[in-house]
């Protein structure tokens, strides 16, 4: 027996600037679920890391990741929280606080493009100049994680069908 449509819990995963809060914020509104943006999550110091050009380590992000889980144990209702999880034992950690299962959701696309689009964003905190170490960090979800991936190199309207489609045949 599968999780319920409104126990639904996806972690958008994916290096900064891969869409995550827009595709979350789509997706959220197509299957009548919360969107939560991880990096409201992050405390001030993380914050003022990143904003400074410096990548986060993780002693950085443990504690942002263990918030990230327990607001995907809190049970009400289907969430879709954007959380970068560039590493297996990210993934692992997150799944460990949630308690229940959670299925990720990559938004892969090419430096280039995920490079294009981080330089036409306006008001974030994190920097073009971190693009490399976040490439640098990725672990791409393995066959055994509960995983989607997707291309981003498509309309929204795309992506965010392939991802809803993904959910149902799950």
């Amino acid at each position: 027996m599968g999780i319920s449509p409104d126990q639904q819990r996806l972690v958008l995963m994916g290096v900064a600037g891969c869409g995550k809060t827009t595709v979350g914020t789509a997706l959220a509104m197509r299957i009548d679920a919360t969107y939560l943006d991880g990096d409201d999550l992050h405390p001030p110091a993380n914050i003022a890391k990143m904003s400074r050009g410096e990548p986060l380590t993780d002693d950085d992000r443990w504690p942002w990741l263990t918030l990230v889980g327990q607001r995907l144990a809190e049970p009400d209702g289907a969430l879709i929280l954007g959380c970068s999880a560039l590493k297996r034992s990210y993934r692992d950690h997150i799944r460990r606080e949630a308690g229940a299962p959670v299925t990720f959701v990559h938004l892969s696309g090419s430096r280039d493009l995920i490079g294009a689009r981080m330089a036409t964003r306006a008001g974030h905190f994190m920097p073009t100049s971190l693009i490399d170490s976040q490439f640098a960090a990725l672990e791409l979800p393995e066959n055994d994680e509960k995983a989607i991936i997707v291309d981003i190199d498509a309309p929204l309207r795309s992506v965010v069908e392939q991802i809803a489609a993904a959910i149902r045949r799950d």
